[in-house]
């Protein structure tokens, strides 16, 4: 049978689709290996990217020293140099979302191409690159999670830019400044400026998917994302799947897969992941969040909260509004 087991598959979600789905040990076919392989040199970095955002502590002493004792040269240089350096960290964050952004086109193409009939047999047959979708949505949300609890990254930026324009205006040299240009700063400050840089980034990038392949209906995008939402929330209410977890690392690695489906779902699909329409049962994936401990799922709640497109449309039931209340 392989590691994704098909039990049974129906889009109703009175029968919705059944499985499990191996995101600890899948390994990529013949037919999956090139793209998995190029995937997999962004997925390679992305811990490291993690491990420096959550030893980011930002330059908020010698900021505030320098604000505070603006004639004294010293403290005024140590500021600069603590930023710039900090600065070349979110340069390399922000340039990584862009290989992110590039590694989810590379997998949206074969996990939704007319090779197969439905997201079932593109899940069933490519079960590597499945699990590396998984584990960029895994890596956004956790990105995000970090950045969100982390105020010095734009306090940082936005201290580099007011005195990187009071050196051009005095014509004194900025060194650093060559390691991010005007330019590059205005699209840094962009990225920074929304609460959850890294999904805004996945979001735009699955819509532009979907408009620059015009021949590919979106259902086709838009099922891949459900049917593994789906998968998600059955492995994590089904004792029997959820005993075949070797760590319970495992297990929030599956809610954050959830969850950021749902939201790319809720960006894609016309009318999004809360209307009657809606493919995903958000009622069970809510359920499922709210069974666990509450430390353990409130960024994640929070994320549904705030980043979804939808949530708050008219047409969305009160039951769902209430549960995320």
């Amino acid at each position: 049978m392989g590691n994704l087991l098909k039990v049974l598959t129906c889009t109703d979600l009175e029968q919705e689709p059944n499985f499990f789905l191996d995101f600890e040990n899948a390994q990529p076919t013949d037919a999956e290996r090139e793209v998995w392989e190029q995937v997999d040199l962004v997925l390679k970095d992305a811990r490291g990217v993690l491990d420096e955002l959550q030893a980011y502590k930002g330059a908020g002493q010698e900021i505030r020293e320098a604000i505070q004792n603006p004639s004294d040269e010293v403290l005024q240089e140590a500021a600069w140099a603590a930023v710039v350096h900090l600065v070349g960290k979110l340069k390399k964050f922000y340039q990584f979302s862009q290989r992110l952004e590039a590694a989810l086109h590379s997998l949206l193409g074969p996990l939704t191409s007319e090779t197969y009939d439905d997201p079932t047999q593109h899940l069933e047959r490519e079960q590597a690159l499945a699990k590396q979708f998984a584990e960029i949505l895994h890596f956004t949300l956790r990105f995000d999670e970090l950045k969100m609890t982390n105020p010095a990254i734009q306090n940082d930026f936005s201290y580099y830019r007011r005195t990187l324009s009071r050196m051009r205006i005095n014509n004194t040299p900025a060194e650093g400044e060559n390691e991010v240009n005007n330019e590059m700063a205005n699209r840094i400050s962009l990225f920074y400026a929304d609460a959850t840089p890294m999904l805004k980034t996945l979001s735009d990038s699955t819509t532009k998917f979907v408009s620059e392949n015009k021949n590919l209906p979106i259902e086709n995008t838009t099922d891949c994302l459900s049917t593994m939402a789906s998968v998600c929330k059955v492995m994590l209410e089904t004792p029997e799947y959820r005993s075949r977890f070797t760590s319970e690392e495992t297990v929030s690695f599956c809610l954050r897969v959830m969850v950021g489906v749902i939201i790319l779902y809720d960006y894609v699909h016309p009318v999004g992941a809360f209307s009657k329409s809606s493919k995903i049962d958000m009622k069970g994936c809510i359920k499922v969040l709210r069974d666990q401990p509450p430390n353990s799922v409130e960024g994640l709640l929070n994320a549904l909260r705030y980043t979804t497109k939808h949530l708050n449309d008219e047409s969305t039931n009160k039951t769902i509004k209430s549960m995320l209340q």
